[in-house]
């Protein structure tokens, strides 16, 4: 018997604009959009993983590890600068497999409390209207039984397309995240 292929949900097939101002749930992440004066909008998700703060944490700050569940589905990352220190900077990637489609961003951080919390900016390189200017991206990790919460809030997104899709790819984002740091590996 022959298996019929089976789309898996991508980052494309985007539902329509979020809510605002109200949580509503996108798999696993609870995500709330409000809108600014500015033309822009904060988002702020909550997910609890079932992982130690300081296992989370390190999955933000080491190169690898954010190249490896940062991107959201159909996209890869490369991690081109990072110095996960106060004042240092960052430099990310984000493609399609084959090179059709990328987009820069870097950013420098702002606050980082090992276990506790990271806040950095982020500004996107691509030159496209619709990606202007800095965001700020404030992440909170708090221990509770099992696991961690995270609260990020991305304050700064411009209204329209990216801030439409963000739910939705942090959403996969972090699905990708707790499959790196869920798992109890024995060495």
């Amino acid at each position: 018997m022959t298996q019929k292929p089976t789309k898996v949900p991508s980052h494309l097939d985007m539902p329509q604009p979020p809510p605002e101002g109200r949580p509503f749930e996108v798999g696993a992440t609870t995500a709330l959009v409000t809108r600014n004066d500015n033309e822009t909008v904060t988002l702020r998700l909550k997910r609890t993983l079932c992982a130690p703060a300081e296992r989370v944490y390190s999955a933000f700050v080491d190169p690898d590890a954010l190249a490896a569940w940062l991107p959201p589905h159909g996209m890869v990352a490369r991690t081109h600068e990072m110095d996960a220190r106060v004042g240092g900077k960052f430099r990310v990637s984000f493609y399609t497999v084959n090179k059709s489609w990328s987009s820069t961003f870097s950013g420098r951080y702002l606050e980082l409390v090992p276990g506790r919390r990271l806040v950095h900016t982020d500004s996107f390189e691509s030159g496209d209207p619709s990606a202007p200017g800095e965001l700020r991206v404030t992440i909170a990790f708090t221990p509770v039984e099992g696991g961690t919460t995270l609260d990020i809030e991305q304050a700064g997104i411009p209204v329209g397309p990216m801030a439409n899709g963000a739910p939705y790819g942090w959403a996969q984002s972090l699905d990708k995240l707790a499959q790196l740091v869920e798992p109890e590996l024995p060495f």
